[in-house]
C-alpha cells in the first residue's frame, strides 16, 4: 500500500486542498483510496468533503477513542464514502489527542503494559487490515508538529509537502532537513520525502529562484500548481474536489484549471512511482 502523510509547518499553504484532489486522482486512477482527517480546523478535509456532520457529536465513535482502545463500534463506521474516497473524518476530541493518549500510556505503565502514544494510528489501522484493503492511505495533519503528526508519520512513514513560493514558504523548506531528521530522531524510524509541492506559483523571478535553489538541494519537485484563487474558493464554497467542481459547477471548460486537473494526476502517479510501502 501507498501511503504519505500531506504535512507543512506553515498553515495556508494549500495542504488540505491538495491531499483531497490526490484523493480523487488516486481514485480517478481505479485505486481504493482511504483518507483520514487529523486536522481540527473547522475548515478541514471533513468539511471540503461534505463528511463533517458528526464532528461535534459527543455520542459519535472517533478515531481517537480507538487509538485510546474505547472505541464505540468496529473501525469500518468509521468511514464515509465521498466522490469515491473513503475518508475518516476529524471529530473535535481529536483536539485534546495528547491528553487522552499521554493518559491511557500512564494507565498502561501502572500494569505493566506496553503502549506508545505515537504508534496507535498504526496499531488502529493494522488491526483493521487498512494495508489490505486499500490501495491508497493519504493523511491529512494539522500543521503543528504534535502527537497527532507523530501518529501520521509512524502509519505512513513518507511526506508530501507544499509549500507557496514565498520567502516565508521557502524558509519553512529550507528547514525541511531539519524537521525530518527531527522526526525520524523522535520517532526512532526513517522518514522519506516522496514530493515538495510549490503552491500559488505566480511565475515571479523571485519565485523561480527558489524552486531553483530547492532543486539544487537535491529535492523532488515533480509539478508546479500555479494561483488559482477562484477554482479552489469554489471548491470550498461547494464542498467537493476540484474534479468535481469542473464537471458540476462551472458551465465551460476553462483550459488552465483542466490543466490544474492533469497535473494532480500527475502528481499522483509521480507519487506512486516513488514509493510502495507497509503500513
Amino acid at each position: 500500500m501507498l501511503s504519505y502523510t500531506v504535512y507543512s509547518e506553515a498553515g495556508g499553504v494549500g495542504k488540505t486542498t491538495l491531499a483531497a484532489n490526490l484523493a480523487k486522482a488516486e481514485a480517478r486512477a481505479g485505486r481504493d483510496v482511504l483518507v483520514i482527517d487529523f486536522d481540527t480546523q473547522e475548515a478541514s478535509l471533513s468539511y471540503l468533503l461534505d463528511v463533517d456532520e458528526n464532528r461535534s457529536n459527543k455520542e459519535a465513535d472517533s478515531l481517537l477513542r480507538h487509538m485510546i482502545d474505547r472505541p464505540r463500534g468496529p473501525f469500518e463506521d468509521l468511514v464515509e464514502t465521498s466522490e469515491g474516497i473513503d475518508v475518516v473524518p476529524a471529530h473535535n476530541i481529536l483536539e485534546y489527542a495528547s491528553k487522552h493518549l499521554q493518559r491511557r500510556a500512564e494507565e498502561a505503565a501502572d500494569f505493566g503494559e506496553s503502549f506508545n502514544p505515537n504508534k496507535q494510528l498504526l496499531r488502529v489501522l493494522k488491526d483493521a487490515g487498512v494495508a489490505e484493503k486499500y490501495d491508497t492511505l493519504i493523511i491529512d495533519p494539522p500543521a503543528s508538529p504534535d502527537i497527532k503528526l507523530h501518529n501520521a508519520i509512524h502509519a505512513t512513514r513518507h511526506l508530501v509537502i507544499p509549500f507557496e513560493p514565498s520567502g516565508k514558504g521557502y524558509e519553512s523548506v529550507q528547514g525541511l532537513d531539519d524537521i525530518v531528521a527531527g522526526l525520524e530522531n523522535n520517532l526512532d524510524i526513517e522518514v522519506g520525502v516522496l514530493a515538495i509541492v510549490p503552491n500559488r506559483f505566480e511565475g515571479l523571478n523571485t519565485q523561480k529562484e527558489f524552486l531553483a535553489e530547492i532543486e539544487a538541494e537535491g529535492w523532488e519537485v515533480p509539478v508546479t500548481f500555479r494561483k488559482r484563487s477562484s477554482l479552489l474558493e469554489g471548491c470550498w464554497n461547494e464542498q467537493c474536489t476540484a474534479y468535481r467542481y469542473i464537471e458540476e459547477f462551472r458551465d465551460r471548460d476553462r483550459e488552465h484549471e483542466l490543466e490544474t486537473l492533469e497535473k494532480f494526476d500527475e502528481l499522483a502517479a509521480y507519487i506512486r512511482r516513488q514509493a510502495e510501502v507497509p503500513a
